[in-house]
């Protein structure tokens, strides 16, 4: 479980550990990360980016679920993004599922089963305005985990994306508090959404948490928009 230290990731780490799973919980955030030991969660101070950390970690390790939570969001088009914030966003949206799916596979396959749980979005389903790195990690994530599904599905293996709207996360309220507006800013995000409200992480979570499990043995290579009607 990755970015697990607050919102989507979690949610998605107490959600897991409330239906009785094992949990090893990852992020740079030792604070946060502690406060879920209080669940019964292992955790682990963990930049995805660095390989051997997560070779550490997950290498050799008897995996049956993973959830990779990572998103890292550049605000601007791509004149704004510089070539360090292009490559740092596909190091953090991308590379990190990468690396960790080649570590937990093997595995996986061992087994003849595995559920891989993808947080992508619905910007990487349609692109948003001003989020040009982060709609193309985002694409390039669903992408991969169609491969994924379509290499190993006969193995026992599912791969499966989820592809939220806005979720009322840390980071999300973080990135409207730095607007001009906060109050204008945040009104604009849930007009966006048909259903008048943001998403929250513990609606990601129930989702994953059927993708985890045993009911959605027949869901795999799936991009599910959870976006309250924004992508419709």
């Amino acid at each position: 479980m990755t970015a697990a230290a607050q919102g989507i990731g979690r949610a998605i780490a107490l959600r897991f550990a409330a239906e009785g799973a094992r949990v090893m919980a990852v992020d740079i955030d030792e604070a946060q990360l502690g406060t879920l030991s209080a669940a019964g969660i292992e955790t682990a101070r963990v930049d995805v980016t660095d390989s051997a950390a997560l070779a550490r970690v997950l290498g050799g390790a008897r995996v049956d679920v993973v959830a990779n939570c990572v998103g890292w969001v550049h605000h601007g088009t791509i004149l704004d993004c510089s070539p360090a914030d292009w490559r740092r966003a596909f190091q953090l949206n991308l590379d990190s599922i990468y690396e960790i799916v080649r570590l937990v596979l093997p595995s996986m396959i061992a087994a003849k089963s595995g559920s891989i749980v993808n947080i992508a979005s619905l910007a990487g389903q349609r692109g948003a305005p001003n989020r040009a790195a982060y709609s193309a990690t985002k694409a390039a994530v669903v992408g991969l985990t169609k491969s994924i599904s379509a290499d190993f599905a006969r193995l026992g293996v599912r791969c499966n994306a989820i592809c939220p709207a806005m979720i009322d996360t840390p980071s999300l309220d973080e990135r409207i508090r730095a607007t001009e507006d906060p109050a204008a800013t945040r009104a604009l995000f849930v007009s966006r959404h048909p259903v008048g409200r943001l998403g929250e992480p513990e609606e990601v979570a129930a989702l994953a948490a059927y993708l985890a499990s045993d009911e959605s043995a027949f869901m795999t290579g799936a991009a599910l928009l959870l976006d309250g009607g924004a992508g419709t």
